[in-house]
């Protein structure tokens, strides 16, 4: 039973912590941010088991609202923008500069320069609660994890059912004709083998590292990608696939349209829809998707693969999930989902092709309207089914990679700067 330590009254107080959490759990934990109540929870599933009031960033160094997680840790850390302030058990969140940290100022209302604020006890309480990777989440409005659960979302697999005896049909064990003798083969006990040692149970594996995930619209960066993997293909040699439009990928596609004219005449742009479709009929790939999934690991890439986003001119929201729980016998698992908000600019929304954002952000269930938009492959369902474990992460954005995603990270996605 976990020992119950309380320092004050709940989020009345500066600071409640209701059990510490043991490091094997702490994968399976997430913070939630308040900035309109200056407090912060932590969860475990939909339990809250830690709050404190907070400060974060005042205005001019406003805390940026978004999907983080701790990227690194630190007992003592000076600041690196702000003439080597003290940041006492720091909790990176962005290599930016924006992170979790004690302070002897926590007056809960905006007072820093971006970064949460907490007080010494929880802030150092929180440290040892914690390990990189566990998600934060900065939201402007109070949000509460959910239970949900939607075909779209992962689980394991389930593994076969065993045959079992009653499956099986018998033949009949007497002889149809009475009387007729049954004849029995024995074996000699004397000279069979003695039995071999019992087989030890293999003990299970302990989980593997949980995966985060991306889906979102694909950017020029995929649709490079795809042209220049099927220019390489159809003969064209347009170099690695980098997303990137170097000499020898403009050369290839020079060379691809030159063979078409009639197809791109009055087409100005190097890369567009005409192309991407061009390219795509020509290997026999059918229509290009417009979507893509991407998949993380201890904050290193691991693959992306396309997906299908069915209505683009609707936005599909900011949507974030955990996975608290597997059950790799059942095939089961226990997804949490939050909304958070995010009002696209016009630019934006043009850049995007998106011509309504209303529908799938405030009204209605916004989490399963957007997940019954996304039609997954499904070897790409497979290949991410055989990685999840508790822990692992899903992000839902209309906005693609965040300017703070890259080398070291997870998937950083800001809703409001």
């Amino acid at each position: 039973m976990f020992s119950r330590l309380v320092f004050g009254l709940g989020l009345l107080s500066a600071t409640a912590l209701v059990h510490p959490a043991l490091a094997a759990d702490a994968r399976t934990l997430q913070i939630i941010v308040s900035k309109d109540k200056q407090s912060l929870a932590v969860y475990d599933g939909t339990e809250v088991i830690a709050t404190s009031k907070v400060s974060t960033g005042k205005d001019g160094h406003t805390t940026p609202s978004g999907i983080f997680s701790v990227l690194e840790k630190q007992k003592y850390h000076e600041s690196n923008l702000y003439s080597n302030a003290p940041m006492p058990f720091m909790q990176r969140l962005t290599w930016s500069g924006i992170a979790l940290h004690e302070s002897n100022s926590v007056p809960r209302y905006p007072a820093s320069h971006g970064c949460v604020r907490m007080p010494g006890a929880f802030a150092k309480k929180l440290y040892g609660m914690t390990e990189p990777g566990i998600p934060v989440i900065i939201s402007d409005g109070e949000v509460v994890p959910q239970p949900i659960d939607h075909p779209t979302l992962f689980h394991p697999e389930a593994p076969a059912p065993m045959l079992l005896l009653s499956d099986v049909e018998l033949r009949p064990s007497m002889p149809d004709s009475p009387g007729t003798p049954v004849q029995v083969a024995m074996n000699d006990t004397a000279a069979m083998p003695m039995p071999a040692a019992p087989i030890a149970t293999p003990q299970p594996e302990p989980p593997s590292e949980p995966i985060s995930m991306l889906i979102t619209r694909r950017t020029l960066r995929e649709t490079v990608i795809d042209i220049q993997t099927l220019l390489n293909q159809l003969g064209f040699p347009a170099g690695d696939p980098d997303g990137l439009l170097g000499p020898a990928t403009v050369e290839a596609i020079k060379a691809f349209k030159t063979l078409r004219p009639a197809e791109f005449a009055g087409d100005r742009s190097l890369v567009s829809d005409t192309l991407l479709k061009s390219v795509y009929a020509a290997t026999g790939k059918g229509e290009p998707p417009n979507g893509v999934i991407m998949v993380r690991q201890a904050f290193k890439p691991i693959f992306e693969a396309p997906v299908t986003i069915a209505d683009p001119g609707l936005a599909l929201g900011t949507h974030f999930f955990t996975l608290h729980a597997v059950d790799d016998k059942a095939g089961t698992a226990d997804w949490l989902g939050i909304t958070l908000e995010n009002n696209l600019s016009r630019e934006t929304m043009k850049r995007l092709g998106i011509t309504n954002q209303e529908s799938s952000i405030v009204s209605g269930r916004p989490i399963a309207r957007s997940l019954s938009r996304v039609t997954i492959p499904e070897e790409t369902r497979r290949r991410i089914e055989a990685l999840i474990a508790p822990g692992s992460t899903l992000t839902i954005s209309d906005t693609g990679l965040g300017r703070d995603t890259g080398e070291g990270t997870d998937f950083i996605t800001i809703t409001r700067g």
